[in-house]
């Protein structure tokens, strides 16, 4: 098989799945808000049940939800016949997706669900299923045509029943007034949460390299040398007046003037770069993007509190 032959099959699956799709826009209609109510005004949390294919996408839907604001649990169709129905509460509300709404597991398992819980909504492609006559709303996800070239293995319908799912999460987010603040809270190790909601002093060095204005290049050399920077700060009593890199200090030696009498004021970099600590770290990553520098001088209240530097940001994905 050719390599254009390959990409004539992903286009054509594409395009399956995008027709799916479209088909699946035109048919939202008043059962979908419907049900998005009763899940956001739902005492309890949504119980999303599902087998095999059905179950890998119910899986996703829970972790999206769980990030955006509505707490939800994944229950399996087959587990949940055999013990784990003690999950459900009465205050629940229970989603339960199968393409066919038929399944042994399904079948068996709906009426429990329905009595269990405080609404039953089925996510099914056969409005004629045991899953259909038992849910109090139906979202249909039938598809016409799935993308598999055998019409059989679950393509076009777990694409449908995922988007489908997804528009659900987005409703509730608008409802719950859900903004990237509250997305950070759930996503606190990752670069999204970090970027949301970290702080600068939350990525301080651990060196704070410092020297009066008068200090001699000798002790300018020493507090360089003893930090990882490349870079000290340059201060008269509290106040920050200038840095000195380890480039000022080749730049300076490459005059060959008496460097016995040069004081830190004279070589140093007036008006540096600052940012206040409890300012967020993806403000000290576009300062320093900005302007080219590797490191920020991190103040407190207008005094200097220590140095921030790019590496450390990116290691940390902030960006």
């Amino acid at each position: 098989m050719e390599r254009t032959d390959l990409i004539s099959i992903a286009q054509s699956t594409l395009e399956i799945e995008i027709s799916e799709l479209e088909k699946l826009k035109n048919r939202i209609n008043e059962d979908f808000a419907r049900a998005v109510e009763i899940i956001h005004s739902a005492k309890g949390k949504l119980i999303v049940v599902g087998i095999g294919k059905s179950a890998h996408v119910g899986n996703k839907i829970v972790a999206t939800l769980n990030s955006t604001g509505t707490p939800s649990q994944f229950l399996h169709a087959s587990e949940a016949i055999h013990g784990d129905l003690g999950v459900i509460q009465k205050q629940d509300v229970v989603l339960c997706i199968s393409n066919s709404g038929n399944s042994p597991e399904i079948a068996n398992l709906v009426p429990y669900l329905k009595d269990y819980s405080s609404a039953l909504i089925g996510m099914t492609g056969n409005k004629n299923s045991k899953l259909a006559e038992f849910s109090e709303i139906i979202m249909d996800t039938h598809v016409d045509v799935e993308a598999c070239p055998n019409k059989l293995a679950p393509t076009s319908s777990t694409t449908i029943q995922m988007a489908l799912g997804d528009a659900m999460a987005v409703a509730l987010m608008e409802l719950n007034n859900f903004r990237e603040n509250d997305f950070a809270k759930f996503h606190p190790g990752g670069s999204l949460g970090k970027n949301l909601v970290s702080k600068v002093d939350q990525f301080l060095s651990p060196q704070k390299p410092q020297v009066e204005e008068n200090a001699l290049v000798r002790d300018v050399i020493i507090s360089i040398s003893a930090s990882s920077h490349g870079i000290t700060v340059v201060t008269n009593g509290e106040k920050i007046i200038g840095v000195i890199t380890d480039g000022d200090l080749r730049r300076m030696l490459m005059k060959g003037d008496d460097i016995s009498k040069i004081l830190a004021k004279d070589i140093m970099s007036a008006n540096p770069k600052t940012i206040e600590r409890d300012t967020l770290a993806k403000e000290a990553m576009k300062i320093l993007k900005e302007n080219n520098i590797g490191q920020l001088i991190v103040t407190e209240n207008g005094s200097y509190f220590g140095i921030i530097d790019l590496h450390t940001l990116l290691d940390e994905g902030i960006n």
